[in-house]
């Protein structure tokens, strides 16, 4: 498989050698990638490989054993779970980065507004949560992760709770959303059809602890990625990576 060549003039995340372990358990391992600006890349193991621990030291909710960590420019982190506060509306939940930052409220309802249109999530922006769909749930949080940050965004297995149908109509929409926002993604998932479908370049961990097993550059069908759905190198990747898992 083919690597892209590592542009360190437009490298936002990097990482050289970064190991971790809890309790003398070792969990990641001599860890080193590299992120470039408007890239989306995904970090792919199986459960437990310390994918969410990668992304807490690159937050730096956590701190690495050893190794070195570079991160240049502003990292919006959207975990699992939506973490939407049942007691507010859609609105009031994607603004609260901006509240925190102690920004003027008419201005971050503006803003947020600029986009909740096309996020698709206009008419919703008076509802609760309780009211919303899964799938509309995850679009409020993205935005929320976008406002806080339209630099770089973590994606923390966003689709993993989802029916396939609505996480394949998520996949399509994040795509759009990228396009559209020229966001830098890193995105965790442990569904290698999904990190195929989605990536400029992938990551492969190995289980615990998490060791880069190879890094392939997802080069067909760039232009379009949905025709990526029925090609055949996608099944020549995905039997790929299975073999090195």
């Amino acid at each position: 498989m083919n690597s892209f060549p590592n542009n360190k003039k437009d490298s936002l995340i990097k990482l050289e050698n970064v190991s971790k372990s809890f309790d003398n358990a070792e969990v990641l391992k001599n860890i080193s990638l590299t992120v470039n600006k408007g890239e989306f890349i995904s970090i792919l193991g199986p459960s437990g490989c310390g994918k969410s621990t990668l992304f807490n030291i690159i937050t730096g909710l956590m701190k690495a054993d050893s190794g070195v960590v570079s991160v240049e420019g502003n990292i919006g982190y959207m975990q699992q779970k939506d973490l939407l506060l049942p007691w507010k509306t859609v609105l009031n939940n994607v603004v609260l980065p901006l509240d925190i930052r102690g920004e003027n409220k008419k201005v971050s309802i503006e803003k947020a507004m600029k986009y909740i249109d096309v996020m698709g999530l206009k008419g919703y922006e008076n509802k609760f949560p309780y009211e919303l769909s899964g799938g509309m749930k995850q679009r409020a949080s993205f935005l929320r992760t976008f406002l806080s940050s339209e630099e770089i965004m973590l994606l923390d297995e966003p689709f993993g709770a989802l029916d396939s149908i609505t996480k394949g109509k998520m996949q399509k929409w994040l795509l759009d959303m990228k396009s559209m926002l020229v966001n830098t993604v890193l995105f965790i998932t442990h569904d290698i059809e999904e990190a195929i479908f989605l990536s400029d370049r992938i990551y492969v961990l190995s289980s615990r602890p998490g060791v880069i097993k190879e890094e392939i550059a997802i080069d067909f069908c760039r232009e379009n990625k949905l025709n990526r759905l029925l090609s055949q190198e996608l099944l020549n990747t995905k039997e790929h990576i299975l073999e090195i898992l």
